[in-house]
């Protein structure tokens, strides 16, 4: 969704790789369409977290991250039938902004859900594959949070200095996974 976005601010300066109105309005559908995908993910987690308060957020912002692929969705349609204008592509250019922090605000909310646990899904359902790739994600945290933990240099203070190893997010999971997919 990023690069998409990427693109997209690219072509306003008449750079990149979209070089059409209609590779920019496809740009921003797909963009809408990974908006919906994030939504129904979100959704999921919400359904299956022990926590109702996590799920309550994590509602919140899916149907956030819903109402504004819809609005970028329905934008792209009404600028495909319109006159060029300036206005209307960085209309589309900043309600994929919006989308792209409101899925990555859903990611975070996922990521506090599958802290706190998650319910076994039925098996061999989509559900049952979101859990186990949030389950994967989870445990990729707790191996990491463990190995800084057996870290016993201390700074001044007497802190335990960290590694300079960022924690594993569901973001850079997603992103792995979508870049593993493409290349099959």
């Amino acid at each position: 969704m990023a690069a998409r976005m990427f693109h997209m601010t690219q072509f306003l300066r008449k750079k990149g790789p979209i070089t059409t109105k209609d590779q920019f309005i496809a740009c921003a559908r797909q963009i809408a369409s990974d908006g919906q995908v994030f939504a129904k993910f979100g959704r999921i987690i919400a359904k299956n977290c022990l926590d109702k308060r996590c799920s309550a957020e994590l509602l919140c912002a899916t149907e956030q991250s819903h109402t504004i692929s819809s609005q970028l969705g329905i934008v792209a349609r009404v600028k495909a039938v319109t006159a060029e204008s300036k206005s209307s592509s960085e209309l589309l250019v900043s309600n994929a902004q919006n989308l792209i922090q409101a899925v990555l605000h859903v990611l975070k909310a996922a990521e506090a859900a599958c802290v706190k646990g998650l319910q076994q899904p039925p098996p061999d359902s989509e559900e049952a594959k979101v859990a186990a790739f949030c389950i994967e994600w989870r445990k990729n945290l707790l191996r990491h949070r463990a190995k800084e933990s057996l870290n016993s240099d201390r700074d001044e203070l007497g802190l335990r200095k960290t590694q300079a190893r960022p924690e594993p997010t569901l973001a850079a999971m997603v992103q792995e996974h979508h870049q593993a997919s493409k290349s099959c």
